[in-house]
């Protein structure tokens, strides 16, 4: 359960869990996607158009842009910024999950409101990202700088990136882009709170009680917010140049599948289209 839960029979895990929670699973997304965070941030701050037509354009696809990342700059080049990123992730995670827990238990209990309500978990869970990217911002700065750099390095340490930015540009340069980022993750993690506690009541009004005993539900939801991703990205890189027989369990199998799926589709469907725009 994510959040404060005022039913859960003193099932609720302490704060310190929530933290470590939140940080354990930061790190091991950061690992995962690091390479496509790379191509990323590289798509943003390419002027030309990401097209084969363009003559001047550096990189026009995902594959292509990994081939060639892959023959200039080596396999570690998907990792640049890892530390700082990783730094990142786990203080964001639990800056994030432990002020999302807090902010669901004053809702509780300083207000009527329920605290498992899908729109108290899209204000607390906006109010959480805005605390955790305070938090970690500068973090995230360097490791921008660092994955945005080719060969030869602008930046060779954590140590030197810090030093030379703080006195070519001021303290103010590790916050550069904190405006867009917060106009971004604001609806981005209210919405993933939202949209995770929606379908989590949702898979419980589908399945029978006793087919949730041992199963879990995960869900996040992702606005469009390039637009602001690559205002922030460009701000901060100012400086940087079973049933018996087969036939039976085929035919339990194949309902198993379709009955919760018509289900969802008749009542949630539509309603649930309108609110998610396409990923980016």
């Amino acid at each position: 359960m994510v959040g404060y839960d005022p039913k859960a029979d003193g099932r609720n895990i302490s704060k310190f869990e929530v933290a470590l929670s939140g940080s354990l699973s930061g790190f091991v997304t950061r690992a995962l996607i690091s390479p496509l965070d790379v191509i990323k941030i590289r798509f943003q701050l390419q002027i030309e158009h990401l097209s084969r037509s363009d003559p001047n354009a550096k990189y026009h696809g995902i594959l292509q842009a990994g081939r060639q990342i892959l023959q200039e700059e080596g396999p570690t080049a998907f990792w640049k910024g890892h530390i700082p990123a990783q730094l990142l992730s786990i203080g964001y995670g639990a800056v994030q999950f432990l002020s999302f827990e807090m902010l669901t238990e004053l809702v509780h209990r300083a207000s009527v409101h329920d605290a498992r309500d899908s729109s108290v978990h899209f204000v607390c869970g906006g109010l959480s990202a805005c605390v955790a990217t305070l938090a970690v911002h500068p973090v995230d700065v360097l490791r921008t700088r660092f994955a945005a750099q080719g060969e030869p390095r602008v930046y060779k340490t954590l140590r030197d990136a810090v030093a030379t930015m703080y006195r070519t540009e001021g303290p103010l340069v590790f916050y550069k882009g904190l405006t867009p980022t917060l106009i971004a993750i604001f609806p981005y993690a209210g919405f993933q709170f939202s949209f995770y506690n929606s379908l989590k009541h949702m898979y419980e009004w589908v399945t029978p009680a006793e087919g949730r005993k041992n199963a879990g539900l995960e869900s996040s939801a992702r606005p469009l917010r390039t637009p602001w991703t690559s205002s922030r990205n460009g701000c901060r890189l100012e400086g940087l140049s079973r049933p018996a027989s087969p036939s039976a369990r085929s035919e339990a199998t194949r309902a198993s599948w379709i009955a919760p799926g018509r289900c969802f589709g008749r009542k949630a469907c539509r309603a649930s289209s309108r609110a998610c725009p396409p990923a980016c």
